[in-house]
């Protein structure tokens, strides 16, 4: 029973966590999204990855800008759009298909980029890089959040990565 109680709660903290993720999760320039249109499949779009310049076309609709707007926004702003001469009760669901790369630089044996996961903390980023090199320094690890251009140190291995985050592992001098 014990057991059923705690894998229950584990179950309930993540998804709790991914819904987190989604609910205020901004799009982004390499997100996979969906967009369908339920009853309409000429209007619907299945993996669609948003370029960098932030717009993604839509039949009827032309370019509609889709970063820096969650999932749940942007159905919105096609919903209004749809409404407003095309349909009478347009019903749209956006899902993400696939999140932004996350980066690892630095002394790692394998830098660069590496598809998101839920769950990813510095610990599982460093893993998927193939770990540490030998002249990497645990205690100089930093995390620029993807919009923002300040480095923040690691002190936590358990800390929290978002797509577009960037872990930069620094040299030890001996």
């Amino acid at each position: 029973m014990r057991y059923f109680l705690s894998s229950l709660l584990f179950s309930f903290i993540f998804m709790f966590s991914n819904a987190i993720l989604a609910t205020d999760y901004k799009l982004g320039p390499g997100d996979t999204i969906s967009i369908i249109v339920y009853g309409e499949p000429d209007l619907s779009l299945s993996r669609v990855k948003i370029p960098p310049q932030g717009n993604i076309s839509l039949p009827l609709l032309g370019e509609i800008r889709a970063t820096n707007r969650t999932a749940h926004k942007l159905e919105k702003f096609i919903y209004k759009k749809l409404k407003k001469g095309y349909l009478k009760k347009p019903s749209v669901s956006i899902s993400i298909s696939e999140y932004r790369p996350f980066f690892v630089n630095g002394q790692v044996q394998h830098p660069g980029a590496f598809p998101y996961v839920d769950g990813l903390t510095v610990q599982k980023a460093i893993s998927i890089a193939g770990g540490f090199t030998e002249r990497a320094s645990q205690s100089k690890i930093t995390l620029i959040l993807e919009n923002d251009t300040q480095e923040n140190q690691v002190k936590d291995f358990n800390r929290k990565i978002r797509p577009g985050d960037i872990l930069l592992v620094g040299e030890s001098l001996f």
